[in-house]
């Protein structure tokens, strides 16, 4: 087992429950020193989509998962990191019991480009379902999104 941190939609137990049922949630905790940003606008749900970026000022509430080696197989190919969408990279997590390392994805894309409205949504409910505080999670909803006329 290797310890996974998720930020963006994975955030949801739920969905992680599909996509990984054999990899359960450890500990939810920040990445201080990262925020929340988006990229990579040609790639999907119309609009930019979620990454993180190193910021000295900035933290970003994420899920620790206890993530077995064939559910972080399956885990790549829905996030694209066999095809270079995103690459996996060793971050800290700071949680109540202390410091760990973990890895989680990032874009391999520019920063820039707006999120649909209806990804901000799915973010949020992440979020919210994996604990983040209400002001995270009011945070996302308001960000600056794309409409996509549904």
């Amino acid at each position: 087992m290797t310890l996974y941190a998720a930020y963006g939609t994975n955030l949801d137990p739920a969905r992680m429950g599909e996509r990984c049922p054999h990899s359960p949630m450890h500990t939810t905790g920040w990445l201080q020193g990262w925020r929340l940003t988006f990229g990579g606008e040609e790639h999907g749900w119309d609009g930019s989509l979620s990454t993180i970026v190193e910021d000295p000022i900035e933290q970003v509430f994420v899920a620790v998962y206890d993530v077995t080696d064939p559910d972080e197989s399956e885990l790549d190919g829905w996030e694209a990191a066999d095809s270079g969408l995103y690459r996996k990279t060793k971050v800290r997590v700071s949680t109540m019991t202390g410091e760990l390392t973990v890895w989680t994805y990032v874009l391999d894309a520019y920063e820039g480009g707006l999120p649909s409205a209806s990804y901000l949504g799915v973010l949020a409910s992440a979020a919210e379902s994996a604990g983040a505080p209400d002001d995270y999670v009011a945070a996302i909803r308001r960000r600056p999104c794309r409409s996509t006329g549904l």
